[in-house]
């Protein structure tokens, strides 16, 4: 079959295409975008296409593994659209205030909180809440990483029953 026949042959389908692109997008510019990419690729592998075969279903084939490969590619990356303009964000003036005593007050429950705490978790704690790393922690005390894992999570437990209010 010789490359104008092939052309020819995409051509005369491409009207019963666009229908079924529609049904599978919900969206016309997302139909014309898989309408277009089918036509590529059955350009591109025209040489995969058996002559004398439904041509119509290969290329439904082709279209409908576009559309299943794209919507795997957006579930996979969470990918969220956002048509809301922006021209409110750049032009807004208001700025968050915040309670700075609110703020004090919670900091100072929190500081007293953890010096309630048994010696044996708070230190630990404190050096785990710095940025020290739980073996640089567990050789400065001599004790084994569990043990430094397990005295982080209950001082976290400890202070989260304290804290309940917050």
């Amino acid at each position: 079959m010789s490359g104008t026949e092939f052309n020819g042959m995409l051509l005369s389908n491409a009207d019963h295409l666009k229908p079924f692109a529609l049904t599978l997008t919900r969206d016309n510019e997302s139909a014309r975008d898989l309408l277009q990419e089918t036509m590529l690729r059955a350009l591109v592998n025209k040489e995969k296409y058996n002559v004398g075969t439904n041509i119509k279903a290969w290329l439904y084939t082709i279209m409908r593994n576009i559309f299943i490969n794209d919507y795997r590619k957006t579930k996979r990356f969470n990918i969220v659209k956002d048509d809301t303009p922006n021209e409110l964000l750049i032009n807004s003036k208001q700025s968050a205030v915040s309670n700075a005593a609110e703020t004090g007050l919670a900091l100072k429950d929190i500081q007293e909180s953890l010096h309630q705490l048994p010696v044996i978790f708070k230190d630990p704690f404190l050096l785990y809440f710095e940025g020290y790393k739980y073996n640089e922690i567990a050789s400065l005390y001599s004790e084994p990483l569990g043990t430094i894992k397990s005295r982080i999570h209950f001082a976290r437990k400890l202070l989260k029953q304290q804290m309940n209010r917050y």
